[in-house]
């Protein structure tokens, strides 16, 4: 099972992304992207929150970049 470590750097901008509501791009290795809030994350996936206010998982191996907007 992996660990969810709150010490990565990468980990603790999501969470500052989820605590400030700020509205984030993210880029999926299918040359995807989506645009919203992240909700809450673990350790395998990403609730984000679309304009529709549509709830999408996104696992975190999908992952090609999350960009502040």
């Amino acid at each position: 099972m992996t660990v969810f470590n709150t010490g990565f750097p990468s980990i603790r901008q999501i969470q500052t992304f989820i605590k400030n509501k700020t509205p984030v791009e993210i880029g999926l290795i299918t040359n995807q992207s989506e645009q919203g809030l992240i909700l809450w994350q673990d350790q395998n996936c990403f609730c984000l929150q679309n304009s529709k206010k549509e709830k999408i998982l996104i696992w975190t191996q999908s992952l090609a970049y999350i960009k502040s907007k």
